[in-house]
């Protein structure tokens, strides 16, 4: 067997922010998307059916992935499973060239160029639509398109799904939820938000929320009955906060910035405040396990589904955006064979199972999940939520949400205009120019 060379590369022009944040809010331009698979991409289909193992042949194939995946102190787990790709095609002669490419920005840095950008790459299915606008990934099919199909649950499939056509090996739920101190609140603190503010205005600490980001403030209006799209696929059907339901939930937000123990979690402050001491509960995804149980030390480390909060005298349980990352084949590469297959190998079970060990990403693999049924990170993933639209006039959501978020905290927005602010919001989000 020839010499595997493996070069680690930083590509100028293609580095991504080095700590994946929340994964995913695409806001960044029009897409004309479609819920059917675009014809010629049938073609892709056919190229993921066979292995060709029997071929011979060299290539260098590029992959982008987080930066923690490539943390040398963490065994550099991309490399490690990509040699291990190597060990196992022993008819191919493979050299890997590797980038730091986040989830959350692959579909802006893969659809700047295509044709330059890596031959695989991993993404968060939100931007699903822009990449195949953007003529960036391959639909998958036959064997592949089978293995997605039995070995995930049929919500995390349909992540990866527009009309009938399957993109992408999915290797995790995309979620937020709560980490907290367990020093300060009970189990069943943390069921209730507004308890929690009492708990914690009662101990001098803080309760962090990122409420100037639209992908988490979506989740109090959404338990208050909003809706996106009908069921997330009918564009016709628009973003419907309107009326009662949703004002209800500006007024209650009011309140909540000025609760005592309320603190808005912006540019990391929710983090750094667990790593002082005055923060006692924050919202973020497995991403930030690492740094949560620095800061408060590992047997300090309490998780839990996003609570329900108290609205005009009645528990309303909060829904977080619901997706998944994966890994995808850029339709460009000229190289499809291959790299259909490393895209399966690294979302495959074993690949799942050794990131987990790693990073403490909780697979979406239903026999692994099987595996961690008393895991409470893989429980939290579960909870209750919404799956994330990636239809193209999601486009209109972000931005809005954001300024309503930050008129919020700002005091800008108040319970003498909340309402009038509610209606715009919603205006901006149902208006035809994107």
């Amino acid at each position: 067997m020839k010499f595997k060379k493996v070069a680690a590369l930083l590509l100028a022009g293609v580095m991504c922010a080095a700590t994946v944040v929340g994964c995913g809010k695409n806001n960044d331009g029009k897409t004309d998307s479609t819920t059917t698979p675009k014809a010629d991409e049938s073609k892709a289909s056919e190229e993921t059916k066979t292995t060709a193992e029997d071929e011979k042949l060299s290539a260098t194939i590029t992959v982008w992935s987080p930066a923690e995946d490539q943390d040398e102190k963490k065994g550099n787990w991309l490399k490690t499973r990509c040699e291990a790709f190597n060990a196992a095609h022993p008819n191919w002669d493979l050299t890997f060239q590797y980038s730091v490419c986040g989830e959350n920005n692959a579909s802006t840095n893969v659809t700047k160029d295509a044709a330059a950008a890596a031959d695989v790459y991993m993404f968060a299915n939100d931007q699903l639509m822009k990449l195949i606008d953007g003529g960036a990934i391959s639909r998958l099919g036959g064997d592949i398109e089978t293995y997605i199909r039995e070995t995930n649950s049929e919500a995390i499939v349909n992540t990866v799904t527009v009309g009938d056509a399957v993109y992408g090996v999915p290797y995790t739920a995309n979620t937020w939820f709560m980490y907290y101190d367990k020093r300060v609140f009970t189990e069943d603190d943390v069921k209730n938000l507004d308890k929690m503010l009492e708990v914690a205005a009662s101990k001098n600490k803080k309760v962090s929320f990122k409420l100037t980001d639209s992908w988490y403030i979506a989740s109090f209006y959404v338990g208050n009955g909003c809706t996106f799209f009908g069921d997330g696929t009918d564009e016709s059907a628009g973003i419907d906060f309107e009326g009662e339901k949703a004002t209800a939930v500006t007024n209650y937000l009011i309140d909540l910035v000025n609760k005592p123990a309320y603190m808005t979690d912006d540019s990391g402050s929710g983090l750094a405040g667990l790593k002082d001491g005055s923060v006692a509960a924050f919202f973020s995804g497995t991403w930030d396990l690492s740094a949560v149980k620095e800061a408060l030390g590992e047997e300090n480390v309490g998780i839990a589904q996003a609570p329900t909060y108290t609205l005009n005298g009645k528990e309303v349980q909060m829904k977080p955006f619901f997706g998944s990352k994966a890994v995808a084949v850029n339709k460009t590469s000229p190289n499809q064979k291959v790299a259909t297959q490393l895209a399966l190998w690294l979302a495959n079970e074993d690949s799942q199972k050794t990131r987990y060990e790693s990073r403490g990403i909780v697979p979406c693999n239903t026999k692994l999940l099987d595996t961690l049924k008393g895991d409470a990170l893989a429980a939290v993933q579960n909870g209750p939520s919404i799956m994330q639209p990636f239809v193209s006039k999601m486009n209109k959501y972000w931005t809005p949400a954001e300024n309503m978020g930050k008129g919020i905290t700002s005091g800008s927005c108040t319970h003498d205009n909340a309402e009038e602010s509610t209606v715009e919001m919603n205006k901006a989000f149902n208006t035809e120019a994107l």
